[in-house]
């Protein structure tokens, strides 16, 4: 027992750290922290939250600048919220911490009809909310837990029921840049975030909205992407680094790309103006830069190239092109 315990501890241990780099690694990628800010963190009580702000807890004590942390609970008047477990959490914490209390719970009850989501309208009063609380004590950057999961399923959400293809951004600054919205759990795994919330004993309060809809689109999406992670491993650790490498002209989005031209001259004059020496190389670059197929074979050192005519079904000149080896022309075949 004693054996098992120790490993469990070393585990604890090795997850504790990789959620402190990885959570530090995003927040320099993507700047999220910067010397002087107020953070805000928004804590729910749900098992993200709370790795969110004991994540921020040990790196500011590390921290090469100094900011300032807050964390606020939104008391939504849910039946049954427990009200004295999170400011008996927080006392223990060298954190200031505040209870909003607006009655956004009975707002979606009246609102959305029974049996649709309510996620959408929920969100969208909290996050009003909080932006009123930001603003009027001085926050500089808003912090949420949502974490890799979370902007995938966000992405694969919006393509196949939005058609759009966004998600979740690590750091979002509004277009009047009046408030920034910053993730910085987005490279830790669901998964060990789970993990991390029973190593922590956190004092987890459900939520009475999202929590009691068993059918959502959310939930479909993260089992498709666990049987694809099973059939294919890896593919998930290549989806979320794939929305690390955008290549905007190879998309079809008209407000990303000017799609008019060149013009066939402009195409030909280029052509005269930087002439491509036909062999085995440029024709393996040609083939790249075009994206058609860089595997193809290629002709070999021997090798030549020699265009030839023939004619079609219509009768009209085609052409093609055929291999003759050098050897071979060399004796007159």
């Amino acid at each position: 027992m004693t054996r098992a315990n120790d490993m469990r501890a070393l585990e604890g241990a090795k997850r504790l750290q990789r959620l402190r780099r990885l959570t530090g690694q995003a927040i320099g990628d993507y700047r999220m922290i910067e010397e002087g800010d107020r953070v805000m963190v928004c804590l729910s009580g749900g098992k993200d939250s709370y790795a969110l702000l004991d994540m921020l807890i040990l790196l500011r004590k590390s921290a090469p600048i100094s900011f300032d942390l807050i964390a606020v609970n939104l008391d939504q008047k849910q039946p049954g919220f427990p009200e004295d477990l999170l400011p008996a959490y927080m006392s223990e914490k060298d954190v200031p911490f505040y209870v909003i209390e607006r009655d956004t719970f009975s707002t979606v009850k009246r609102v959305v009809p029974e049996g649709k989501t309510t996620c959408a309208l929920c969100s969208r009063l909290r996050r009003g909310t909080l932006y009123g609380f930001a603003e009027a004590n001085g926050v500089t950057k808003i912090a949420l837990g949502h974490h890799r999961d979370d902007i995938l399923e966000t992405l694969f959400l919006n393509l196949f029921f939005g058609s759009k293809m966004k998600t979740m951004p690590p750091k979002l600054v509004s277009n009047n840049s009046r408030y920034v919205v910053i993730r910085p759990l987005a490279y830790c795994k669901e998964s060990d975030l789970v993990q991390f919330a029973v190593d922590q004993n956190y004092p987890i309060i459900p939520c009475k909205l999202c929590g009691s809809q068993p059918n959502l689109k959310r939930a479909e999406i993260k089992v498709m992407i666990s049987d694809w992670e099973k059939q294919y491993p890896g593919c998930v650790d290549n989806l979320f680094r794939g929305l690390q490498n955008i290549v905007p002209s190879h998309l079809m989005d008209k407000n990303l790309n000017n799609f008019d031209g060149p013009s066939p001259e402009e195409i030909l004059r280029y052509r005269s103006d930087n002439p491509l020496s036909i062999d085995a190389s440029g024709i393996q670059e040609a083939l790249a830069e075009a994206e058609l197929n860089p595997g193809a074979p290629m002709p070999r050192e021997e090798s030549q190239l020699i265009q030839v005519s023939s004619c079609g079904r219509n009768g009209q000149k085609s052409q093609e092109y055929r291999k003759e080896s050098r050897e071979a022309k060399k004796n007159g075949a």
